[in-house]
């Protein structure tokens, strides 16, 4: 693949119009409203009951004797917690680590599926064939080398660990007491053999729902090199087809994961 300079990246996402070459196809990122969909990182973020909680230390703030500002900080974090990626080697012996998956599984035409209304009711919720069936009778069949997003609506209660976890309590005694949705193992098979997605994401801390024991989502999903995107932020604000996502997580030699910057582009009318 050829690969654009980062100072032309920046500009054509802004500014105009591009087309970023892959290698099963290429792309357009459209002049239109950028979306965040990433948390930030504080000591508000919601991790795992047993990841060790986001540290940042300041070791240098203030005028130099040359007469200049300087800031300098040191951050600790899991791989997995806050807006993260979750590497297929996460759940999946041998398959791509963090820096191994293609820049073009991170980014391209997107796709975004609601179950909030679903999920308002059960927060063991688990996202259904039927739930992609029925966006497919009203779009038709989700794309090959899609993103797949998932909306639940627990985005709402972010960083209310209490309420979007299902319990404010930390260590491995908590992890009884999760509660919230996932993708159903069935469905994750659905995908895995009925289509051909690049990559999926959900608005919750896991793509397995909180009561799983065994992750049967992960390990489908991730057997199959398809890498998940957790803790997705602001999916309220997306249309159901028509936008494009890029996910450019932080690259780890080896990582299983890693905080990720996620966005999406909502292509102006006429883009």
């Amino acid at each position: 693949m050829r690969l654009l300079p980062n100072v032309c990246v920046f500009a054509l996402l802004i500014f105009s119009s591009c087309i970023i070459p892959a290698s099963t196809g290429s792309f357009s990122l459209p002049e239109g409203t950028i979306v965040d969909l990433t948390y930030p990182y504080s000591d508000q973020t919601i991790y795992w009951p047993t990841a060790d909680k986001f540290e940042k230390t300041v070791d240098a703030e203030g005028y130099t004797p040359g007469g200049y500002y300087y800031l300098s900080n040191t951050v600790r974090t899991s791989e997995h917690g806050g807006t993260h990626l979750d590497a297929p080697i996460h759940f999946s012996e041998g398959k791509l680590t963090a820096e191994e998956i293609p820049l073009e599984n991170l980014m391209g035409s997107a796709v975004l599926i609601d179950v909030a209304e679903q999920a308002a009711s059960n927060a063991d919720y688990l996202i259904s064939v039927s739930d992609f069936e029925n966006w497919e009778a009203r779009h038709g069949q989700i794309p090959d080398g899609a993103i797949v997003l998932l909306r639940t609506g627990y985005g709402q209660y972010w960083p209310d660990a209490e309420l979007y976890l299902g319990t404010a309590e930390r260590g491995s005694g908590a992890i009884a007491l999760l509660h919230f949705p996932g993708i159903d193992p069935a469905a994750a098979t659905w995908l895995v053999e009925n289509r051909s997605i690049h990559a999926i994401g959900i608005d919750t801390a896991s793509i397995d729902r909180g009561q799983s024991s065994t992750y049967d989502t992960h390990q489908i999903l991730f057997a199959a090199n398809i890498p998940a995107f957790e803790n997705v932020a602001n999916l309220e604000r997306l249309p159901e087809t028509g936008f494009v996502v890029i996910a450019l997580p932080m690259k780890i030699a080896g990582g299983s994961g890693g905080p990720l910057r996620i966005t999406a582009i909502i292509p102006d009318s006429g883009s």
